[in-house]
């Protein structure tokens, strides 16, 4: 075989509805922008309808739209691609090295961050399956599915047809994993060895899926990545049927005509949502974007009950080190003494609070700088940990919990920061210059290495880590992910309460343009 393909010899697959050519690079068969369905506005998706001939499956489908466009910032730490966007964007893309429904390789479902508002299945540079399917020899997927108003704006005051239009970026994930389910062995992968993962709001989305009953059988596994968030981050003070009004009233829409709504032009649509949420956030309301539990997702498992098929899913939850922490301006961290060191950390949290804080960080992060002490986030960990230990109290299948907690060489030293793991998890850090590190190479290896195992047998033990344990009723076993790997248990337990009581509240560190220099949106977050 030549080391590309394309055209002529390029590798063909049937599906369900119809012929798909790819491409085919060093060994990888490419299958990019792949209709897995379709949907109005607002309303749940379908299935495509069948086609004659071969469609050409070579470039990336349209990304959902953002309702407004933010600012690029921090491109070293987190490489951005950018893509046309249309409200139709229910695509999918396949890496794989096989096209033998007898192969059964683990298919690995990759959903994108970026919250419930944003991002896509190639926002990211590391957003890649290529090595993870030569390497790795996985089916990798990766998907786009509805955003903000247009999957979780709740018009269901309008009409019976749109009783799920708060659930219709879920619906589309739902509606994907199905296409997967009939189509993935014509791609080498096995249809019963799915494993659905996702960090930010894609891990989110993971945990949503578990409560979705009318996803359960279309994935075996599942991962979290720094994705448990607050019960309360997405609450939203207006109420849905306020804010649609206030968008139909900017369009000059009479009587509540939610078809006409429907049909209003993508530019316009978006240009009086984000009217209306500027007109309820100056009365001191907050609008939010997420899913709202009805018939179709049950609940949050935090503020309900997991769902009996959602214990008997094998469950990987972590997050890393610093996420949303804003590193203190202490000038070249790594040159710090550990008196230094110590007295910047009782300075933070005050002398006696600090002083066990110290204790209890040492004994948590043994090989880590005292001074990060002061970088610990408490956006995603305090749930996390909620959720790891209810779940595996109650699951019949295995939780397993990891910290990625790495220092970079980078502004004097940072704590990693959210997403700084993916590109190691997705085998990719060889693609993303921050990540060429001390041991960059090592990390690539064993923590792509306990995902790729993860979802290959449902244990994420690899050559290079110690034995890691998955969780039990009365102890939480982590995995520290650094340049030495370690298991630590309850490591939580001691410090986590320190810093909550201690550390002043949570703020996202990221800076928000001025209005007034032109530009528009906000600075990147995921």
């Amino acid at each position: 075989m030549r080391e590309f393909e394309c055209g002529l010899n390029a590798p063909i697959v049937e599906t369900t509805k119809g012929k798909l050519r790819g491409y085919t690079f060093q060994g990888v068969h490419h299958f990019l922008g792949i209709r897995y369905a379709r949907a109005k506005r607002f309303e749940m998706p379908v299935p495509v309808e069948p086609w004659e001939g071969v469609k050409d499956a070579v470039s990336y489908g349209m990304i959902c739209p953002v309702l407004s466009e933010p600012q690029p910032t921090g491109e070293v730490m987190i490489p951005h691609r950018f893509w046309p966007s249309s409200e139709h964007c229910q695509y999918l893309n396949i890496w794989t090295t096989a096209l033998d429904r007898n192969d059964k390789k683990p298919v690995l479902f990759w959903i994108h961050g970026g919250g419930y508002a944003s991002g896509s299945s190639i926002e990211q540079v590391c957003y890649d399956g290529f090595n993870l399917a030569k390497l790795d020899d996985v089916v990798f997927v990766s998907v786009n599915h509805r955003l903000n108003a247009f999957g979780y704006l709740d018009v269901s005051d309008f009409g019976e047809k749109y009783h799920n239009s708060c659930n219709a970026g879920m619906a589309d994930l739902v509606e994907a994993l199905r296409w997967v389910r009939e189509n993935i062995a014509a791609f080498g992968g096995d249809p019963d060895n799915v494993t659905i993962f996702g960090q930010s709001g894609g891990g989110g989305k993971v945990t949503v899926l578990n409560q979705i009953p009318a996803a359960d059988g279309l994935f075996a596994k599942a991962i979290v990545m720094s994705g448990v968030l607050p019960e309360d981050h997405f609450g939203t003070g207006v109420e849905p049927k306020a804010l649609v009004e206030k968008v139909m009233a900017f369009l000059n829409i009479p009587d509540g005509n939610i078809e006409k709504l429907a049909k209003t032009p993508t530019p316009q649509f978006i240009w009086a949502m984000n009217k209306a949420v500027a007109f309820f956030r100056k009365a001191g309301k907050q609008v939010n974007w997420a899913p709202k539990p009805n018939d179709y997702y049950l609940c949050d498992p935090l503020a309900g009950d997991f769902t009996a098929h959602s214990l008997t899913v094998p469950t990987m939850v972590g997050t890393v080190i610093g996420e949303f922490g804003a590193p203190l301006k202490v000038g070249q961290r790594s040159k710090l003494t550990t008196g230094e060191q110590e007295k910047i950390v009782k300075d933070f949290y005050g002398e006696a609070a600090g002083e066990t804080i110290l204790a209890a960080f040492r004994k948590a992060y043994p090989d880590i700088d005292v001074v990060y002490a002061t970088d610990l986030e408490l956006f995603f960990l305090p749930d996390t940990v909620r959720y790891v230990k209810k779940k595996a109290a109650e699951a019949t299948a295995p939780v397993y919990n990891y910290l990625f907690a790495k220092i970079f060489d980078y502004d004097g030293g940072r704590a990693a920061w959210h997403c700084s793991d993916i590109p190691f998890f997705l085998h990719n850090a060889e693609m993303i210059p921050i990540c060429h590190q001390e041991n960059y190479r090592y990390l690539d290896r064993v923590m792509s290495g306990a995902f790729v195992n993860f979802a290959r047998t449902g244990n994420p033990n690899t050559q290079g880590l110690p034995q890691w344990d998955p969780c039990g009723k009365e102890k939480m076993v982590t995995m520290v992910f650094n340049d030495r790997c370690y298991v630590n248990e309850d490591m939580f337990d001691q410090l986590l309460p320190l810093v909550q009581k201690h550390k002043p509240p949570f703020q996202f560190a990221f800076e928000v343009p001025d209005e007034e220099d032109g530009e528009s949106g906000s600075a990147w977050v995921f």
